[in-house]
């Protein structure tokens, strides 16, 4: 089993982060490249939670998201080609004094088959590297996004 710690400070709220990670529409590979709209089912989705396939490149996993804790997300998987046991992701996310946000992600890799414990041990070898720029470039997607947010203006003419 291995276990990939990362920490990144956005310019995205807890809630707009929060946003992009549980927007499921098309383009989903936009903020992040492992989530192909080929391999992107919702079972289930509600307040808080969400039940969900995805995957890129021939891997997926089904996922259980929880995020009735806004600070603390709980990504379990449920079923994988590759992925079993304490599989997962968890954010935990603190809103800092000036405005940014802390996320501390932390994810499991327990291969359940030959395949899955092989590119385990590489995960536990290179996983920053490999892992590391898409993680970045999720929050650096998702900090784009909302700043192409639209502004209203309130102003009565």
């Amino acid at each position: 089993m291995s276990t990939i710690h990362f920490t990144e400070i956005t310019t995205s709220t807890p809630e707009q982060f929060i946003a992009g990670l549980t927007d499921f529409g098309p383009g989903r590979a936009q903020l992040f490249a492992n989530s192909s709209d080929d391999f992107l089912k919702v079972h289930a989705q509600g307040p808080g939670y969400a039940d969900v396939t995805e995957g890129s490149g021939g891997v997926w996993e089904r996922l259980h998201y929880d995020w009735s804790d806004p600070n603390h997300i709980v990504l379990k998987t449920t079923d994988s080609n590759l992925w079993g046991g304490a599989s997962g992701h968890t954010y935990t996310l603190h809103r800092r004094a000036d405005g940014a946000t802390t996320i501390d992600v932390s994810i499991v890799r327990q291969g359940k088959n030959l395949k899955g414990r092989l590119l385990g041990i590489v995960f536990g070898l290179f996983g920053k590297s490999v892992l590391g720029k898409p993680f970045h470039n999720s929050v650096k997607a998702i900090e784009a996004r909302n700043l192409q947010a639209p502004i209203t203006n309130n102003v009565e003419a």
